[in-house]
């Protein structure tokens, strides 16, 4: 038999030489020849004893055993020398550094045992030719080498068919097992298919598996060669399916390893072709130039690193893979990005104040805030935070086109970005790289068009962003328009921190009701209240006809409009805060005008009022005339809309009924709460009034605000409605000169109200000579124009008292006499 390497501790034969090689094979034929030991009377054998730590040969088994320590080599060389057998034992704890013989297991093997060699490392090795299995039962000596007792444990030969059966499924398990274990020799199949004992055929079957030292001992103790075969078999059949499945990986790694060297060869045979054509690798020019761009674009550290690890990446793939677009597309983000190009602001107030001016007018809490800006700049011009500032306003009133000529007076880029309608977070941060087609968000897509990292950077719509299941677009502005934030913004694509706190932020919205309030909290606001007559006048002179005119094709000075004409056309065919609506009405008297002159017709030179509807055809809005004589139970207020300010006429009609209370005209829940409290008011003052209590149980009381279509809200209109309900009630008439505003509490206190300089024109216009404001609306009259103020009285009130003395005129001498009468007992009574 062929000695075989099946352990660690042993050296292969192939590190051996030449001299030991034909030594053992001197002293195989010697040990067949040494016979097994004779029991004594009582069925014990005296024997040399080897301990081992973890290895054993197993009986009829044939192979080279290291023997650790002097003990054992002169137990092998004294059994050697006498033509004796050997016990052969293994440790039970090989965790324990001193063992006794109390840490032996107690199951060996009986083996022949060829005197030992010395190893090139000093180490003793010795021929074992296996037995059968003993059993220690008494040790006799230690020193100088160990002599045991141990009794023969007796193994029977089963025959029957279970037995044949299990012995050709071992045998046939064990040939696919030789065959994919290249460390096992064929010829171990050999000696296990011409033996017939199952014991010996599992302990063969045990060494060809290397078993682990629980395993062995398991395998040492088990005398029933049926049992110890049937083991033996699962763990075969175990190591099978393991050595099967590295085998199948193997193929796989082995046919990917054998496509990519063709790959690599058809490649290099490309680029020798390429090379004789003259024509170069194109793929390797192309990922140099990359490199060369990185290394000469200007890009900080962790942007500079990333791009240069992805072109290695890149390297490292075959041109036609379906990942180079991708890679190629995110290196060449990072090179068009502004990382540190900058333009220089320009601080000049005057010059910005004079671009302010030329652009826009009005406006002045807005081009305020900006000179400050410059003026602070100019100051400490490293100064880190930037402005976040939100434009609110009624559509048309100029806050994008503000936006641009604050870039322009800066010196910087303008751009802008339509926030309106975007629902999906990955709109402003992106998506990530795992996606198909992913993109950077609109912000970093924005800052690549804008080519600078100090842009103005305009988020129009703001009020109109969405949520749903894709997540929250505010929630994602939050980092963007946050300073302490946004100098490390992270995009999902670029998944690199880029840096926007040199950016101007300019956010635009119609309402601030719909604004989240974590990003209010984060924005400056200014408002934008819309123009008033005269400035739609102004704006028309000095921005919008010239514009209209150069688009129409007209020379500067070929027509002229009226204030008339223009003041009929902001009236009857606009109805707006801006001035949208007023340009795009003045263009199409300059088309209409144009198109005459393209024909060689007659055109007018001079646009009248009269001549406006020849060009606009019918009015579509008419305002609200005021009454043109005192009248009992109708008072004059004033309104503000988004289009600016309006008269609003109150109507108190008195009925007998039970007194129910009605109020018609598009009314809302405040306004309704303000007649409520008025006409309180009026029933608990009844007998100052001259107003019998019980006349508010017999009266029905019906309070309409005429243009009902159009819905209105509010408690600006309390003072109204009592001074209507008061003339209703005492027959004392109103002044219909007199135009009022205020909130009316249930005392008789006049509280202040919004959008007095709106109101204030509104009355201007309508040829009010007498306005009443809340006193705590006196500050507010500073915005109003003086011309307005001079042509107007303005009273200040602080109670409803007030407001009776000015805006109700004495009973009439006709109404005393009728409610004299009405008092006044009769002789029949």
């Amino acid at each position: 038999m062929t000695p075989f390497h099946l352990h660690d501790d042993i050296p292969p034969w192939e590190d051996l030489s030449e001299e030991l090689l034909d030594a053992i094979q001197s002293q195989t034929e010697w040990l067949y020849h040494v016979p097994n030991s004779d029991p004594d009377k009582d069925g014990l054998l005296t024997l040399p004893a080897i301990v081992l730590p973890d290895t054993i040969i197993l009986p009829q088994l044939l192979g080279p055993l290291m023997l650790s320590g002097e003990e054992n080599a002169a137990a092998a060389r004294a059994a050697a020398e006498a033509g004796t057998t050997v016990a052969v034992f293994i440790l039970q704890d090989l965790e324990k550094e001193n063992p006794t013989w109390g840490d032996v297991f107690p199951i060996g093997v009986e083996a022949a045992v060829a005197p030992p060699y010395t190893m090139p490392n000093d180490a003793y090795a010795a021929l074992l030719h296996g037995r059968r299995r003993v059993e220690l039962v008494n040790i006799l000596q230690t020193q100088p080498y160990p002599i045991v007792q141990v009794r023969p444990l007796a193994e029977t030969q089963p025959d029957d068919e279970e037995s044949r059966a299990l012995r050709q499924l071992a045998l046939s398990t064990m040939e696919q097992f030789v065959e994919l274990n290249e460390a096992v020799p064929e010829e171990v199949y050999l000696y296990a298919l011409n033996t017939d004992s199952l014991g010996w055929l599992a302990d063969t079957m045990v060494m060809a598996l290397s078993p682990t030292h629980e395993q062995l001992m398991a395998f040492l103790s088990t005398t029933d060669p049926k049992q110890r075969l049937s083991a033996a078999l699962k763990h075969m059949q175990e190591a099978l399916a393991r050595l099967e499945l590295e085998d199948e990986i193997h193929s796989r790694v082995q046919n990917e390893m054998d496509r990519n060297q063709r790959e690599a060869y058809l490649r290099e045979q490309m680029r020798a072709i390429q090379s004789e054509l003259g024509e170069g690798d194109f793929w390797t020019q192309e990922i140099n130039e990359l490199r060369q761009r990185v290394e000469k674009a200007n890009l900080p550290d962790e942007p500079k690193a990333r791009a240069l690890k992805e072109i290695g990446r890149l390297s490292q793939l075959p041109p036609m893979a379906p990942e180079v677009g991708i890679l190629r597309t995110y290196i060449e983000w990072i090179l068009d990005l502004p990382w540190t190009e900058e333009t220089e602001d320009n601080l000049d107030l005057a010059h910005a104040a004079q671009v302010l001016e030329e652009h826009h007018y009005g406006l002045p809490k807005a081009k305020e805030r900006i000179l400050e800006y410059i003026a602070v700049r100019t100051l400490k011009p490293k100064r880190p935070r930037q402005p976040i500032l939100c434009f609110v306003g009624a559509p048309g009133t100029g806050k994008t086109s503000l936006g641009k000529s604050i870039a322009e007076a800066l010196g910087r880029k303008f751009v802008r970005v339509s926030l309106g309608g975007v629902r999906d977070e990955a709109e402003i941060r992106g998506h990530r790289r795992t996606y198909i087609g992913a993109l950077p968000g609109r912000i970093l897509q924005t800052m690549k068009r804008a080519g600078t990292i100090n842009p103005v950077f305009m988020l129009d719509e703001i009020d109109k962003l969405g949520n749903d299941f894709r997540g929250d677009p505010s929630a994602a502005l939050l980092e963007v328009l946050d300073p302490e934030q946004n100098y490390a913004f992270s995009d999902h694509y670029l998944e690199i921190p880029y840096d926007l706190s040199k950016v101007m932020f300019i956010t635009t919205a119609n309402t601030l009701a719909t604004i989240p309030p974590a990003l209010l909290d984060r924005m400056e606001v200014i408002e934008f209240p819309g123009y008033v007559e005269e400035e739609k006048l102004l704006i028309a002179r000095r921005f919008l006809i010239p514009r209209q005119m150069e688009e129409s094709g007209l020379e500067p000075e070929e027509i002229h409009f009226t204030d008339a004409a223009l003041q009929r056309i902001v009236r009857e065919y606009t109805n707006e805060a801006g001035v949208r609506n007023l340009e795009r009405e003045i263009g199409r008297v300059c088309r209409k005008i144009a198109r005459l002159k393209a024909e060689g017709k007659r055109f007018p030179k001079r646009i009248t009022a009269k001549s406006v509807a020849r060009f606009l055809g019918p009015p579509l809005y008419f305002d609200m005339e005021t009454e043109k004589e005192d009248e009992v139970g109708v008072a004059t207020g004033l309104a503000w809309t988004v289009t600016g300010g309006e008269v609003m006429p109150v109507e108190v009609l008195l009925m007998e009924g039970k007194g129910n209370l009605r109020i018609t005209g598009q009314i809302g829940e405040v306004m309704q709460e303000s007649a409520q409290a008025a006409l309180s008011y009026l029933r608990a003052h009844c007998d100052e009034f001259g107003v019998d209590a019980e006349r508010f149980e017999n009266t029905d009381i019906h309070i309409h605000v005429p243009e009902g279509a159009v819905p209105k809200d509010g408690p600006s209109a309390g003072v109204t409605m009592a001074i209507a309900l008061i003339s209703a009630f005492t027959q004392r008439p109103v002044r219909h000169e007199v135009a009022m505003t205020g909130e009316i509490t249930l005392r008789g206190k006049v509280l202040p109200v919004g959008g007095v300089r709106e109101k204030v024109l509104a009355a201007h216009r309508h040829g009010i000579k007498t306005v009443i404001l809340p006193e705590q609306n006196q500050k507010d009259l500073a915005e109003v124009p003086k011309s307005a103020l001079q042509a107007l009285r303005i009273i200040p009130v602080q109670r409803l008292d007030e407001v009776i003395k000015v805006a109700l005129l004495p009973r009439p001498a006709a109404a005393e006499n009728k409610a004299a009468a009405e008092v006044t007992p009769t002789p029949d009574s």
